[in-house]
């Protein structure tokens, strides 16, 4: 199995971070936020990763390089300005992923979920299979239903999407290579055909969308042994 890892975004709340580094590559923990989940997919069995950029892309590429430092294959997928959105993004990417299912994990949370799980996480007879989060106090409604394993697009409880999912290629088969879509519409398409799975992660999770969440998460990493 492949991953992605979604780096395009240009963080615009992490401002005046993101005006000179690509919020991908900002330190958190005395490593760039990436890099974490690269470790962790390498450490998962990952070999094969592919990184989406846009706002200062050539950045990341220069840290990152091909990333046999360590331990991975890394391909990139560039964007235009102002990038593709999600499921755009992911679009463009399909060439590099292949045509079985592939992790994808937006580069701007941190998360202990087990990544090995995504191996296994998808049933036969579904196009998504998603990683959610109890509500933080940002998105106190959350995103989407979870019940026995099964999720939907309303319902109760409701949880938060953590970024984390594995998805089928024929998840994306209607959209054009080169256009902006969002997920969103997508998933809940799938939801309301019944063919989404989905778990609750009751471990560490952050949304990094702030300067005051990465300050935060940076001093909690650096607190740990």
């Amino acid at each position: 199995m492949k991953a992605m890892v979604l780096a395009a975004g240009r963080g615009e709340r992490m401002r005046p971070l993101t005006d000179v580094t690509p919020k991908p590559l900002l330190p958190v923990g005395g490593k760039p936020l990436i890099v974490w989940h690269l470790e962790r997919l390498a450490a998962a069995g990952f070999k094969e990763v592919v990184i989406n950029h846009a706002h200062l892309g050539h950045q990341i590429e220069e840290s990152l390089g091909d990333g046999r430092h360590l331990g991975l294959l890394i391909t990139y997928s560039a964007e235009p300005p102002g990038a593709l959105e999600t499921a755009g993004g992911i679009v463009k990417a399909l060439p590099l992923l292949g045509r079985t299912p592939f992790l994808v994990i937006n580069g701007d949370i941190f998360c202990d979920w087990d990544l090995a799980l995504a191996h296994q996480a998808l049933n036969t007879n579904d196009l998504a299979h998603l990683v959610l989060v109890p509500n933080p106090g940002h998105n106190e409604k959350g995103d989407f239903a979870l019940a026995d394993h099964r999720i939907a697009s309303e319902g109760s409880p409701s949880f938060t999407f953590a970024g984390i999912g594995v998805y089928r290629p024929q998840l994306f088969a209607e959209l054009i290579s080169g256009q902006p879509a969002k997920l969103a519409p997508l998933l809940r398409s799938a939801m309301n055909a019944g063919k989404v799975s989905g778990e609750l992660h009751t471990g560490r999770w952050v949304d990094v969308g702030t300067p005051q969440r990465l300050a935060e998460l940076d001093q909690e990493l650096k607190a740990q042994p």
